[in-house]
């Protein structure tokens, strides 16, 4: 077991130039007044059909069997740039100025439910990931069932260049999936991206034009980010936040220890802090959320929770996951066919890691989303250890933990070995299955762990662990009650994992 985990080990400056490695526009030098107080509000438009009849990245998936409606809007207007205003420092207090205008036209997607009585009053507007140079919803598939359950309404943001303009690939953008459809959109470059971004959140407090939320009223903004995202969404919480002031809360999830560039230009984040940690003096909280593939290259940016700041460092988890994948495969696919970005991991490598990260994303959700109205301040978690792994499980010490590492049936790890694989193979984790040796295990068992039968690399018995089917399942509840009662994991995913535990054919 061990041997596998050193063979799937990365190094943390790999994976956080995988992390930060979007491919980022470069501004036009025109000049601009002193930057504004608030964002302003972008004009909306409906696009056009198009040749595909359908927005880039509509959900493959029934929307309608949740109670929602899918739909997209084109917004537009002027955008301004910033650049760096005095010394910025690894304690995010960043001030900055107006450095360029340009226009643009970008657009939302929005799911939301088509039944005003079953919105809860809160959107989440994600920041678009466009690693895979094409506009992709990960947090939208980490958190699907807490949003569609709860009422949330989601807009996604093509807020970078590449999403829109295209790059390397076979995609060229949504301006060359669909001209059609989308060819009278412009973006100017990463620069503008930030205030593309707010202006994307007041459109949807203040609509110029229709209304994308159908008249749903604005209660609470959440702003969101994963993996490269993440990184912009580090810069947005400590720069342009403060100049903003239009979101109620921020989700930073899988972020680097460097933030992304205010410039948007990608050979910049060699100027930017390092670390680069969350400022604490703002009035509207902060969650950062890493899984164990982020932690080694973001622990450096580590700090203690503050009242509008709380990290969580999840044991077990992947940057990406199974359940990513098979929530937002179909989806990706629809629009981008062959093209749509893959794992590209070698046959016969491990399966993806189908840890917790979505459990502990719901329940991270419905925190800030409180937090954001002036409830609680959500629990702690503890720190992840970067180098100590369970001898026997080998599942990761510390960090947040839910009943699947509690009460573990496999190993699960952040890591994968990559050779022969793709470059965005390392982001799936891995799953170890256990078929372990019940003879080897036995002696080990019995009190003597230095019989040299006895292997480094001997993995665990299922049966030996959960004797009887109610051993396990009793486990797993009470794990499960622990991390509820701990708050970090939801009570309706605590049923959902306890009756997956009582079908699993574990202990039987």
């Amino acid at each position: 077991m061990l041997a596998r985990l050193t063979r799937r080990s990365v190094t943390a400056t790999a994976l956080g130039a995988l992390l930060c490695g979007a491919l980022l526009g470069t501004p036009p030098a025109a000049p601009a007044a002193a930057s504004s107080a608030a964002a302003a509000s972008p004009t909306i438009t409906v696009p056009p059909a198009g040749s595909h009849g359908f927005p880039f990245l509509a959900a493959a998936e029934d929307l309608g069997s949740f109670g929602y409606t899918e739909s997209e809007y084109f917004i537009s207007g002027t955008a301004t740039s910033y650049a760096k205003s005095g010394l910025w420092t690894p304690d995010g207090r960043w001030n900055v100025r107006a450095s360029g205008t340009a226009a643009y036209k970008s657009r939302l997607l929005v799911r939301r439910p088509a039944d005003p009585a079953k919105y809860n009053g809160t959107v989440v507007v994600e920041w678009l990931n466009v690693s895979g140079r094409l506009d992709l919803s990960p947090d939208y598939w980490f958190m699907r069932d807490e949003l569609l359950r709860q009422g949330y309404a989601w807009v996604g943001v093509s807020a970078q260049a590449v999403g829109v303009n295209g790059g390397l690939g076979e995609i060229k953008g949504l301006k060359g999936w669909d001209p059609a459809r989308y060819g009278s959109l412009v973006h100017p470059g990463d620069a503008f991206a930030y205030d593309i971004f707010s202006q994307a959140g007041q459109a949807l407090r203040t609509p110029n034009g229709p209304d994308p939320l159908g008249g749903l009223p604005v209660r609470t903004l959440l702003a969101d980010g994963e993996s490269q995202s993440a990184g912009f969404m580090t810069t947005y919480v400590n720069a342009v936040q403060p100049v903003s002031r239009v979101y109620d809360g921020f989700m930073v999830h899988s972020n680097s220890a460097v933030a992304a560039p205010i410039s948007g230009v990608l050979a910049d984040t060699l100027l930017m802090p390092n670390p680069s940690r969350i400022r604490t003096d703002l009035s509207v909280p902060t969650f950062v959320v890493l899984t164990e593939t982020d932690v080694p290259g973001a622990a450096i940016a580590r700090q203690p929770d503050t009242n509008s700041v709380v990290r969580w460092e999840l044991a077990g988890t992947a940057h990406a996951d199974q359940w990513v994948y098979d929530v937002g495969n179909a989806t990706v696919r629809k629009s981008a066919g062959s093209a749509a970005p893959s794992p590209d991991c070698a046959a016969g490598s491990a399966p993806f890691n189908d840890g917790p990260g979505h459990w502990a994303m719901n329940a991270a959700l419905r925190h800030l989303a409180g937090w954001a109205r002036g409830g609680a301040r959500p629990p702690s978690g503890q720190p992840l250890s970067t180098v100590l792994r369970d001898p026997v499980t080998g599942l990761a010490t510390g960090g947040v933990r839910l009943p699947d590492v509690t009460v573990p049936t496999r190993t699960l790890t952040g890591s994968r070995d990559t050779t022969g694989s793709g470059v965005f193979c390392v982001l799936y984790g891995a799953r170890d299955p256990w078929n372990g040796d019940a003879d080897a295990w036995d002696r080990h068992d019995d009190g003597d762990p230095s019989d040299p039968s006895f292997p480094a690399t001997a993995e665990p018995v299922l049966s030996r662990l959960y004797p009887t089917r109610a051993d396990y399942v009793g486990k797993v509840r009470t794990a499960a009650q622990r991390s509820v009662d701990a708050g970090h994991l939801l009570p309706e995913d605590a049923t959902a994992i306890v009756a997956a535990a009582q079908d699993s054919g574990i202990g039987g």
